[in-house]
């Protein structure tokens, strides 16, 4: 399934394609730091929605190992708890847990129909609805649309926080070997240690929870108010896909084009499947592709191994409360760096397809779609808040074709 890359040690400077892996204990380390890349976040979701936590890391863990399946290992992706999902599934907490699945199962289908869509048309749909100057605007704003989370939980503790993105600047620019390729996990850990040493670390919930417990499921129920509340997020799923997909070829240097269509398949059956069972609809988490930009590490086996940690972490609530008490200092200052190497590699797509920013079209859909995103402007349609993601996607992939019609419309 994957080949040992040279004798299954790692080389400075020397990146490890998807279908490679190095030796299988080096390459568990690449899994737990994923793992430690995620957990945040999908953990985050669920517990502010009111969904299952351990019933959503069940459907992280496998919907993860069912996208390695169905991209053939050829895009390395985690797929974690989207956050896209949160205004929707909150606004329909009074209806229920069982009409909150409903919406997620009605999500994830369409994002299914979209990708069969993607993937029957070919490559030629994707450029023309999505040339560079348009991949490039939704990668970038994928990194500064969730940069408020990192500066807020930065603030929260900023010695930590410093700390943490410190060590993984230091090791990330300066260290070799180990140091190198693990610069994620061990800036988490010192700073974890540091939060631990200054009394932020809350242990009472880790002494409390069982070392085995089975997850909470629950069955979805279709209603049409809660369909329609969580269907704009469909929007959301597709541009992260396609962005990430981009980025991760921008950072392997090779084209992944001809896969955004199994990409978005995948994603819809790991979000179909969590609101069939109980968990929050998934996406493709940009701070893990932060963490390949950082290791040069591509491997789809990385990725295998955290899938199937989430999948045993769901039936470990011990387990799971301890990655609960990482310090929002420490995910403050990983997730700074992480997201900011994202925003960059959007930068680059530009960079490489040699966009011309100087033309009106592309700079002024394009700045106003970042200044919307960045800004999360949210705006409320009837029951609906769709937030700055959604509307700077919307901005440059609806208004960048329709001004290019109008001025090839006004030469003619």
């Amino acid at each position: 399934m994957w080949t040992v890359r040279g004798d299954g040690r790692p080389i400075d400077g020397d990146a490890v394609a998807p279908q490679e892996r190095l030796s299988w204990p080096r390459t568990i380390g690449f899994g737990v730091q994923h793992l430690v890349a995620m957990a945040g976040a999908t953990i985050l979701v669920p517990a502010t929605t009111g969904l299952p936590v351990s019933t959503t890391l069940l459907f992280s863990g496998v919907g993860t190992l069912l996208f390695l399946l169905i991209t053939r290992n050829r895009v390395p992706s985690y797929l974690g708890a989207s956050f896209a999902f949160i205004a929707p599934l909150s606004a329909a907490r009074d209806e229920g847990i069982a009409a909150q699945l409903g919406g997620v199962l009605a999500a994830g289908l369409l994002v299914i129909i979209i990708g069969v869509a993607v993937k029957a048309l070919g490559v030629r749909l994707l450029e023309a609805v999505m040339p560079p100057v348009v991949t490039g605007a939704v990668v970038v704003l994928i990194g500064l649309n969730l940069s408020h989370r990192a500066t807020d939980s930065f603030a929260q503790q900023p010695l930590p926080a410093v700390v943490t993105m410190g060590i993984i600047l230091l090791c990330g620019v300066l260290g070799r070997g180990t140091s190198f390729r693990f610069s994620v996990l061990i800036g988490v850990v010192v700073g974890w240690a540091l939060g631990f040493w200054l009394g932020l670390v809350d242990t009472a919930a880790v002494s409390r929870a069982a070392w085995i417990g089975l997850p909470e499921f629950h069955a979805p129920e279709l209603r049409p108010t809660v369909t329609l509340l969580v269907l704009p997020v469909v929007i959301v799923l597709v541009a992260e896909n396609v962005g990430h997909v981009k980025a991760i070829g921008a950072l392997t240097g090779r084209n992944l084009d001809g896969n955004v269509g199994d990409s978005i398949i995948a994603n819809g059956v790991s979000t179909a499947l969590a609101g069939v069972g109980g968990g929050s609809g998934t996406t493709t988490y940009s701070e893990n592709i932060g963490v390949m930009g950082v290791t040069k590490v591509f491997s789809t086996a990385a990725y295998a191994v955290t899938g199937v940690a989430a999948v045993l972490m769901a039936f470990s609530p011990k387990i799971t409360a301890v990655l609960s008490t990482i310090p929002a200092g420490v995910v403050g200052g990983a997730t700074l760096v992480l997201l900011g190497l994202i925003s960059l590699v959007g930068v680059r797509v530009w960079m490489d397809n040699r966009v011309d920013l100087t033309n009106p079209g592309n700079a002024l859909v394009g700045g106003a779609a970042l200044v919307a995103g960045v800004g999360d402007l949210t705006l409320e349609l009837g029951d609906m808040e769709l937030g700055g993601l959604v509307w700077g996607s919307l901005l440059v992939v609806i208004l960048h074709p329709v001004l290019r019609w109008l001025r090839t419309a006004r030469k003619t």
